[in-house]
């Protein structure tokens, strides 16, 4: 009974944070001034060290198989790159890859934008599957490619400006993947009769 409880409880909250994700796609989409708000604290480079570290509640909440977890995650994530402040000073690698994004994001939708935007969701959904799973080499090889293929769209798409995500995409790399790796085994032990 009380397991019923918790996984209507769980899917309620996994609805309500799905909604307002997606409330939140839709307002930064229909709304420019929004857009450019949020994305002037995204210059602030803090947020770019911080976005990657939510693959680590992201992939504990798939190992406990809590959908509310997981959408709140992925929440936490969308709105993140408006936490910090705008910042005093901004690099011009930074200022010209950012650029790079806007145009990216606000320019025209054609069919293959959008099957290599559709990456994203599916490497998380793949990410989610194999903590779901509970196969931690799967996992973490999903987290590496993660990385990888963020640094890869960035240079191809930014130029030498995209470079600009290295340190962070490896700092959270090495965070992430020793995070989850420690994580995993305590919990599989604690799991052992």
């Amino acid at each position: 009974m009380i397991s019923m409880r918790r996984s209507r409880a769980d899917a309620r909250w996994a609805v309500l944070f799905g909604g307002l994700s997606l409330a939140f796609i839709a307002v930064a989409a229909a709304s420019p001034a929004f857009f450019n708000w949020a994305f002037q604290r995204h210059h602030n480079v803090l947020s770019w060290y911080v976005r990657p570290l939510f693959l680590i509640p992201f992939c504990f909440f798939a190992y406990r198989r809590s959908w509310a977890g997981i959408f709140g995650t992925l929440f936490a994530l969308l709105t993140s790159m408006f936490w910090f402040p705008v910042p005093a000073a901004v690099s011009d690698s930074v200022r010209a890859f950012l650029a790079m994004e806007m145009a990216y994001l606000t320019g025209a939708w054609a069919v293959p934008k959008v099957l290599l935007s559709l990456l994203v969701p599916i490497c998380l959904s793949v990410l989610g599957m194999a903590f779901w799973r509970r196969n931690l080499w799967f996992g973490l090889t999903v987290v590496v490619l993660i990385a990888v293929a963020k640094l890869t769209w960035s240079v191809a798409f930014g130029g030498e400006a995209g470079w600009s995500i290295l340190a962070p995409a490896a700092v959270g790399l090495v965070v992430c993947a020793v995070f989850i790796y420690l994580g995993f085994r305590r919990m599989e032990r604690s799991r052992q009769p």
